[in-house]
């Protein structure tokens, strides 16, 4: 999806949020359970825009019907090289309803979640704040 794309290079994290549906559903690399909802997927895509360094994609795949987009992208958490993909699939509106993250190798998934982990109290008390 190319308008994700741009925006998550620039850093114009209000235009990618814009991009996202009110349910969206985010799968993290980390977490076993999914998180619903704008709000939270938003502010969890702000804090990893902190902890991953030197991010950028490499690659985007997107599937034949224009729905379901895959984003292949390298980036650091502090020494820990890592590889990963955004798998997106958007809605009938061509809205984000889906949007999973999976990164490697196990050393850069620890290493990315204790550097969310430390931050995630933030993270609900953004997400709680953007839901009112």
């Amino acid at each position: 999806m190319r308008a994700f794309r741009e925006a998550v290079e620039a850093l114009d994290l209000d235009a990618a949020e814009a991009l996202l549906a009110q349910d969206v559903v985010f799968t993290s690399p980390v977490v076993c359970k999914p998180y619903t909802g704008k709000p939270i997927t938003a502010a969890i895509l702000r804090a990893v825009s902190g902890v991953f360094e030197d991010f950028r994609y490499v690659r985007e795949l997107n599937d034949v019907s224009g729905r379901d987009h895959a984003l292949v992208f390298t980036a650091r958490v502090g020494d820990r090289e890592v590889n990963g993909c955004d798998f997106i699939h958007v809605d009938e509106d061509g809205l984000i309803d889906e949007l999973t993250v999976m990164v490697r190798p196990l050393s850069a998934a620890q290493a990315l979640a204790a550097a969310m982990g430390a931050q995630f109290e933030r993270i609900a008390e953004e997400a709680r704040a953007r839901s009112v």
